[in-house]
């Protein structure tokens, strides 16, 4: 019979638990997983459910803003326009006075899908978030905001 491990079941400060970074992506794969499950299959991923957001947010985004707010490069947002404009969620149109430039706009199609997305959304995080209470939550999503604001 095998013994315990007891350095797996001890806590050492200094070790992967202590970092942030390792902390958010474990809390990042868990809140992933569980928004996939929550929209299926067909349903939107995280980073197009948030370029959607924002189009319907801001109607005619230009592809460079859009791309600014959800911090990518702009070539990585093409796939994301193109599923979205597939889906009938999103139009480009062009911009007056700048034939290089294209705004996203949302159909209506796209304004119901994510007003039914959000809901979802908003309940998985709801649930997720359960054991926290309303303060914890408030105090969670402060220091991430204050995280993501440092400049690099």
């Amino acid at each position: 019979m095998s013994k315990p491990n007891t350095a797996l079941q001890r806590e050492d400060h200094g070790t992967l638990e202590d970092l942030v970074g390792y902390n958010l992506k474990r809390a990042y794969l868990i809140v992933s997983s569980d928004f996939r499950l929550t929209l299926g299959e067909e349903g939107l991923a995280p980073r197009v459910f948030s370029a959607l957001a924002l189009i319907v947010q801001f109607p005619l985004i230009t592809q460079s803003d859009l791309a600014r707010k959800l911090g990518i490069e702009r070539s990585g947002l093409v796939a994301i326009v193109d599923d979205l404009e597939a889906r009938g969620y999103v139009v480009r149109k062009p911009v007056p006075n700048d034939r290089r430039v294209r705004a996203l706009a949302p159909t209506p199609e796209g304004e119901v899908a994510h007003s039914q997305a959000n809901e979802t959304v908003m309940a998985h995080e709801a649930q997720l978030l359960s054991e926290l209470t309303p303060q914890e939550t408030e105090n969670l999503v402060g220091l991430l905001k204050k995280i993501r604001n440092i400049k690099r």
